[in-house]
């Protein structure tokens, strides 16, 4: 028997006569764009010049990505863009406000307008371009990028992560929670951080998911996973006739009563401690919160979740679940690329397309979901579903 030569044509799940008229397309395809003479000529033949173009240039922007990161953090780490957001400067009073070299400050300037982090002003001088300005803008998402710091160690040797033979990793240090054999006995000094960073970063989408859901016609909510408090502070304030309470871990609770006593318009909320798969939660509320909690869980984790959840709703009551979503039309990078390693090196959970999630509601015992539509669905959707 001859030696098989590997081909796109070839399946890798069966034989040739396996192949439909859908897979022998996309084989020829294949088999075309990998032909650097075809890839020549749609390089030069006007017609298709600047489709090839954009493919070369998305092919390489995957490459340099982590470089694309790396600029961005650099920005982030000398406050560049938050010093620009105050008045335009000068390359040299860049260098000299963040003690950094001016070749080096020029250097970085030039990589942060490429990618439209900055943008030359009159004078010499620099201000913010459209992309910086966004970013410098939202609330917590400098933090986050700060934070990428432990993701991109964990991601050195991807295949190492991928093949389980990554003993620990610093995101799971940092999310001690998805690997405790007991959260209840997690401390104050091993929740603190993370807990800030959900509270800095939930701001992000807080508006975006009151936006979309009539919280009015409820009596009450809780917010299961409600970590120092960021969304029923946002919700209290969007709708202050609503009783609100927050159920998290005992350690995140603390850290909740005191955040929450601070401000005057929060005092009354109140806060319950405990583990959300064993421990029931408390009951009175016909609406139900899950903000950013079921994609850090795996399926066995998420269904106790849920069916816990079901078991605190009083009949026709309400669960709100909220989070980037697999297979989101035009957020595939962040639910499936970003998230999906993410939570891989935080070693629990998974993000979930909306029908695995209908899926998984429906087997905790809701008896109907339906997706809500948010203004940027690349960061939040939401569903709700009836106990």
């Amino acid at each position: 028997m001859q030696p098989q030569t590997p081909e796109f044509a070839r399946a890798a799940s069966g034989p040739e006569s396996e192949l439909t008229w859908k897979d022998r397309a996309f084989a020829w395809r294949d088999r075309m764009c990998a032909s650097s003479r075809f890839q020549h000529w749609i390089a030069t033949f006007p017609l298709t010049r600047r489709t090839a173009r954009r493919h070369a240039r998305a092919a390489f922007d995957i490459c340099a990505g982590f470089v694309y990161s790396q600029i961005l953090a650099a920005c982030i780490e000398l406050r560049l863009l938050e010093l620009l957001s105050e008045r335009p400067r000068t390359a040299a009073d860049l260098a000299a406000e963040t003690a950094v070299p001016l070749p080096a400050m020029e250097r970085l300037l030039a990589a942060a307008a490429a990618l439209d982090l900055v943008s030359r002003r009159t004078n010499q001088r620099w201000g913010l371009g459209t992309t910086g300005a966004g970013i410098a803008g939202t609330p917590g998402l400098s933090s986050m990028i700060k934070h990428h710091a432990l993701f991109y160690a964990d991601l050195r040797d991807p295949v190492a992560l991928l093949r389980g033979r990554t003993r620990e990793t610093h995101l799971a240090g940092y999310w001690p929670y998805a690997v405790s054999a007991d959260p209840t006995e997690l401390q104050a000094e091993s929740v603190k951080n993370y807990s800030r960073l959900m509270a800095q970063s939930q701001v992000m989408i807080s508006h975006d998911i009151i936006e979309s859901y009539p919280f009015r016609k409820h009596r009450q909510l809780l917010d299961v996973g409600g970590g120092e408090g960021a969304f029923v502070s946002a919700v209290a304030a969007a709708t202050p006739d609503l009783d609100l309470a927050i159920f998290d871990l005992p350690a995140v609770a603390a850290l909740a009563e005191r955040a929450l006593a601070e401000n005057r318009d929060t005092q009354q909320i109140k806060v319950f401690g405990g583990d959300f798969f064993h421990t029931p939660l408390p009951r009175g509320a016909d609406l139900i919160s899950l903000i950013r909690i079921l994609h850090d869980h795996d399926d066995g984790a998420a269904l106790a979740l849920l069916r816990n959840i079901h078991a605190a709703l009083p009949p026709g009551g309400t669960l709100l679940l909220a989070e980037p979503m697999s297979a989101t039309p035009g957020g595939e990078t962040m639910g499936d690329a970003y998230f999906g390693f993410y939570l891989l090196a935080m070693g629990s959970g998974r993000p979930r397309t909306p029908a695995e999630i209908a899926a998984l509601l429906s087997a905790a015992g809701f008896r109907k979901s339906k997706m809500l539509r948010t203004a940027r669905p690349i960061l939040v959707r939401a569903v709700v579903a009836t106990a």
